[in-house]
């Protein structure tokens, strides 16, 4: 398989860096958190990442011109801290793939003398959360304590998801193996293919805030979900039932992919 790490800019000194990952996934919280970090905050673009066990597609661009599929790696420095962003509009396609890309993440992390890793993800519901809960678990107990001194966050997730599958919860797994301290946070969401979780989305941006002090802008985020939420009123009643009934049947376990 081929792993290729395109640097695209002068790459800063970076030291210690903390990693907020943030991939596609059920209801795209963690994609639409980090694009959203990386659009408010300006962060550069340091590295793309192509293979060729991501989708067999091109993806039209806003200029409609065609471009492959690839994972980027951002990076500001926020308070003397050196943070990176990983984005990107795809995953892994298969367990092989996922680990591959992993296991090389984490080599060029730890040339980077990476502090810690936070990958964001979603929980599935067989509804709509008017208030969405947040979730964490861990790869060390010491990161849990320490996050949750600066904001509110639920760790008691065993029973209520089943395995967390992709780049999110792999990496923290294959990071406990070389000590490097790891935290998922999730967020609930409705588990529809189609349906954003933009409301998820903006209560995991306000724990990175608290974490973080990022002084983000949540207005424009903010008049996005009003946008959502007067496209799913406007809905017809059929239509709505049906877009629930597709979601994630009650009787099956809250579960969380990507």
């Amino acid at each position: 398989m081929t792993l290729k790490f395109k640097q695209i800019s002068k790459k800063p000194n970076i030291k210690n860096p903390v990693l907020i990952e943030g991939l596609p996934g059920i209801g795209n919280v963690g994609k639409v958190a980090v694009d959203f970090i990386i659009d408010n905050l300006r962060a550069e673009k340091i590295y793309e990442i192509y293979s060729h066990s991501f989708p067999h597609s091109v993806l039209v661009n806003e200029e409609n011109m065609v471009e492959l599929p690839k994972i980027s790696i951002y990076y500001k420095k926020i308070k003397g801290k050196d943070i990176l962003f990983m984005a990107g509009d795809i995953q892994p396609i298969d367990e092989v793939s996922c680990y591959e890309f992993c296991e090389k993440f984490l080599d060029l992390f730890e040339k980077m003398n990476g502090k810690e890793i936070i990958t964001l993800g979603g929980i599935g519901l067989p509804h709509i959360p008017k208030s969405p809960k947040i979730y964490c678990t861990s790869n060390d107990k010491k990161i849990v304590k320490e996050y949750r001194k600066k904001v509110k966050l639920n760790n008691g997730l065993y029973g209520v998801v089943g395995p967390i599958i992709g780049v999110s919860g792999l990496l923290l797994g294959l990071a406990k193996e070389r000590e490097i301290p790891a935290i998922c946070i999730l967020a609930e969401t409705l588990g529809h293919p189609t349906y954003i979780g933009v409301k998820g989305a903006r209560e995991i941006l306000r724990s990175l805030d608290g974490m973080f002090d990022l002084k983000l802008d949540f207005n424009k985020l903010n008049k996005e979900i009003t946008e959502i939420e007067k496209d799913i009123l406007s809905k017809p009643a059929t239509e709505l039932k049906d877009l629930l009934k597709r979601g994630i049947s009650k009787k099956e376990q809250v579960s969380y992919i990507g």
